[in-house]
């Protein structure tokens, strides 16, 4: 266990933020594993970083204030840490957050009091948002288990032997085991990410029709002069890095107002800290125009009232229904896994990354070339093992992309 979970955190330094000699690294990490937050500090010094800051989590504690704050002290952040963001940023800092979800933790915490918290987190730091969303600084997501999380995805198991399984499946997913060097492993599946990315951008499709037997029938528009993106990012200084892992999509940036149809979603999806299930949406212009869910119906609500940008689409992300994450065959109740098994789209804020020359434009031009801008960007997953996806391009031609739920170019 500890040579795989070394072999984890030296995955995550030299291939998931690709640390640069003498730079300062910010770990964000969950209290469940601090023995592995502190192997990706050591993988971290080991590969010249100038500093490690580790910034401690504890989702229990947050509960309470939840429970206990009132709705001013949730709305109030600290000056002191928009400081702290602020020189972070200044310090060109690479990132990597380390969480542990507990997906039913804030089933019963008012929607309400969240969404006040997160709405006055989310204008507070929204420079260190767009620092990240436009990847001025390398960053990565990854996760690591706890006996909630592990109950939901092994419910016939018992607690430790649950816990033990879905670190395996974390394994598997990120290509982590004992005989191979995961870093050799993963260079190799992002060069064929990028191989297939760059097909999709050569077509520069102008849409993209998704449809199959559960009722999904979308047309998603692309913005122009867009770029696929998927299994490496670069920042401006052209350090490339792999922001999620696992990751097995390719995704692109939709036009904000060029979206139609209605899309059905296949997994469940966790709003705050609520499992919302059997849920779809109607779009028109762009639009969430209707929206119902069978469990949860408050929590979808919330998240589509959140701003005016989240209900329009930011992504758009293609994945094959036969990958590494889908074959488990498992439901992992968190966005990072379940949103890498399955083709999704993300309601609220677009990369930039998915429009050409964007690190050169103003927010407002790229608003006018057709990007969303919110405060949110949550992924649903509407895969399926029928989902077909055909692109339109610029002349009319049409290229069928997906059958049967797989890419077939």
């Amino acid at each position: 266990m500890k040579e795989l979970l070394e072999k984890y955190a030296r995955l995550a330094v030299r291939v998931g933020v690709n640390l640069q000699p003498n730079q300062y690294l910010v770990i964000t990490s969950t209290l469940e594993y601090p023995e592995f937050t502190r192997m990706i500090a050591k993988a971290a010094y080991e590969a010249g970083a100038s500093k490690v800051e580790i910034e401690w989590n504890d989702a229990e504690s947050h509960r309470l204030d939840y429970l206990y704050n009132s709705d001013e002290e949730l709305a109030n952040i600290p000056k002191w840490k928009i400081k702290q963001k602020e020189e972070q940023i200044n310090r060109k800092c690479a990132m990597i957050n380390i969480a542990s979800p507990k997906p039913s933790l804030l089933s019963d915490i008012d929607s309400k009091k969240i969404q006040i918290e997160q709405l006055a987190s989310s204008k507070a730091f929204q420079p260190f948002r767009y620092y990240k969303s436009t990847s001025q600084g390398q960053w990565l997501g990854l996760c690591v288990p706890n006996a909630d999380w592990a109950a939901l995805v092994f419910p016939d198991l018992e607690p430790d032997a649950a816990v033990c399984k879905l670190w395996e499946a974390i394994f598997e997913c990120c290509r982590i085991n004992e005989t191979d060097d995961p870093i050799v492993l993963w260079q190799k599946h992002v060069d064929t990410i990028l191989k297939h990315r760059q097909l999709l951008t050569d077509h520069a499709f102008e849409s993209l029709h998704f449809k199959n037997s559960l009722g999904t029938d979308l047309i998603v528009g692309l913005v122009e002069n867009h770029q696929w993106s998927g299994g490496q990012e670069m920042t401006p200084t052209n350090i490339g890095f792999t922001p999620n892992m696992p990751t097995e999509e390719i995704f692109c940036m939709p036009h904000r107002l060029k979206v139609n149809g209605k899309v059905v979603a296949t997994k469940p999806l966790n709003i705050q800290g609520k499992l919302c299930e059997d849920f779809y949406f109607v779009f028109k212009d762009g639009k969430v125009i209707e929206a119902e869910a069978k469990k949860n119906q408050e929590a979808l609500e919330s998240l589509l009232n959140m701003d005016e940008g989240a209900r329009y689409l930011g992504e758009v992300a293609l994945i094959s229904d036969h990958s590494p994450i889908s074959d488990t065959g498992l439901i992992f109740y968190n966005t990072l896994f379940d949103e890498n098994a399955s083709c999704h789209l993300a309601l609220g804020n677009c990369y930039g990354s998915n429009l050409k020359n964007a690190s050169n434009m103003s927010k407002e031009e790229m608003e006018d070339a057709g990007a969303n801008f919110s405060m949110i960007h949550c992924d649903f997953m509407f895969g399926s093992p029928d989902m077909e996806v055909i692109g339109t391009c610029a002349d009319g031609t049409k290229i069928q992309l997906f059958k049967d739920g797989n890419f077939i170019i």
